[in-house]
């Protein structure tokens, strides 16, 4: 029986689809005081995740145990009360014997589809919760409704870029100083370390850059050449710089699409942080691999060899940059002085030179999987494609970082491989979110492609 408590409406219900379980596994304690239901196939398919050694396997044991906890209450069949302050009814849902005629039985959205539908014939009020787009679309064919699961998302409107914009006359871009910067913001709220671009209202290109450090208190940001004279192509990566070479800003984001310049910029900022300035002992790179399956170990050769493979990017990047440099910072003093007596100055292979840094122990590459229980100290570490991270995997990561650690997570929100995420829900959007009111944290999207015209084109067309 289920407990009497006059605070949960028994009548309306929320039927949890199994990517909702998978994508958060606190899903179950979401819903204030209404049923929350798990149709058995959904049991059925989260067994085929228990197994996986990721976030959905861990999700997937989670839940698990949570409904064998509350199996010791009472029947999951009937309905069990959970406490915790949400006062809702655990269930789970049967699969009904009859099936609509536009369903097929043996596709499980179908089956999820047809157990919302008896609920609805049986007069509850219940909506069907699925990041599915398609079940969404399908629900709505049948008139139920059905809604994404957004606890902890943020939309598109809302989504925190880490830059304004304000458009001035030309004569007052010119004659603003920092200190007048408040007056010009006004009551507007503002986060730490976010930018303003006060441009000119007639040329966009006569602009200046500031940045935000609390209180009444802004910088300004100049666009300058460094280290091997390279130099921001854009504004926004002129942003990008000058978070990646503030040691005070211990977590960066880099958000936008592919050719905006995330990857290279960061590659850069670490190399020059590690080499030149020596702030940090170490450049520790990694990359998830769910776009290439669940693991490296497809991939032909010994490990070193898998993971060239999946680093691609990153060496393609690394050649572009040492082949812009003269490279007497990449090699140890032994090195230069043979390659001295063999009349070598720089130049040589750009692969080489990359395994003269790992030989060093001064860069590391690094599969994500290994991260975990780790304490990284005194390093630069760069987090590539993280919006095929969820937020629980990005937390795991960071909160790896120990004393003198930067962390940078990079990605491109628009191209996510993972079936359980989404723009809005991924782990680089959100921790970008989350961490914006703190000081010690930056965020810039990138929305100027910088490969070639071919590569814009091929980006604006396709």
């Amino acid at each position: 029986m289920i407990e009497n408590t006059s605070k949960t409406r028994e009548k309306r219900i929320f039927v949890l689809d199994t990517n909702v379980l998978l994508h958060d596994s606190n899903s179950l304690m979401s819903f204030k005081g209404v049923v929350v239901g798990i149709p058995f196939a959904v049991l059925e398919e989260l067994d085929t995740f228990k197994n996986e050694r990721n976030d959905l396997g861990m999700n997937a044991r989670n839940i698990i145990r949570v409904m064998d906890d509350l199996r010791e209450k009472g029947s999951l069949k009937d309905g069990v009360f959970v406490d915790h302050g949400i006062n809702s009814i655990l269930k789970v849902l049967p699969t009904p014997k009859d099936m609509d005629e536009e369903l097929c039985a043996k596709i499980l959205d179908n089956i999820i589809l047809n157990t919302v539908l008896d609920l609805k014939k049986n007069g509850y009020d219940v909506t069907l919760i699925t990041k599915d787009i398609n079940l969404r679309v399908k629900a709505d064919f049948f008139n139920l409704e059905a809604e994404d699961y957004s606890k902890g998302a943020i939309t598109y409107e809302e989504y925190y870029k880490g830059w304004r914009t304000i458009s001035l006359p030309s004569i007052e871009v010119k004659k603003l100083t920092e200190k007048k910067l408040p007056e010009l913001i006004g009551e507007e709220v503002i986060y730490p370390n976010e930018f303003v671009i006060v441009q000119s209202q007639h040329n966009e290109w006569n602009h200046r850059l500031f940045r935000f450090l609390g209180g009444k208190n802004y910088k300004e940001v100049i666009s300058e050449k460094f280290w091997e004279d390279f130099e921001p192509r854009n504004v926004q990566q002129a942003m990008a710089l000058d978070l990646l070479l503030d040691d005070s800003v211990k977590f960066v984001s880099l958000l936008g699409p592919a050719g905006t310049g995330k990857t290279f910029l960061v590659l850069l900022a670490g190399l020059f942080k590690v080499l030149k300035e020596r702030m940090y002992r170490r450049f520790l790179i990694s990359r998830p691999v769910i776009a290439l399956g669940a693991d490296v170990g497809y991939l032909p050769g010994d490990l070193q060899e898998k993971l060239f493979h999946w680093m691609q990017p990153v060496y393609d990047n690394f050649e572009l940059i040492f082949s812009q440099m003269d490279g007497e910072d990449l090699y140890s003093s032994k090195e230069r002085r043979q390659k001295k007596r063999k009349g070598e100055h720089g130049g040589g292979d750009q692969v080489a030179k990359i395994e003269s840094l790992k030989q060093r122990g001064i860069l590391s590459l690094e599969a994500i999987t290994y991260m975990r229980g780790r304490s990284i100290f005194n390093q630069f570490v760069f987090i590539d494609e993280a919006q095929n991270l969820t937020p629980h995997e990005v937390k795991t990561i960071v909160s790896r970082a120990g004393e003198g650690s930067k962390i940078i997570i990079a990605g491109d929100p628009y191209q996510i491989d993972s079936p359980y995420l989404d723009f809005i829900s991924n782990g680089l959007t959100v921790s970008s979110e989350k961490f914006k009111r703190e000081s010690i944290f930056g965020t810039v999207f990138l929305n100027t492609s910088e490969r070639s015209e071919l590569a814009k084109l091929a980006a604006e067309l396709l």
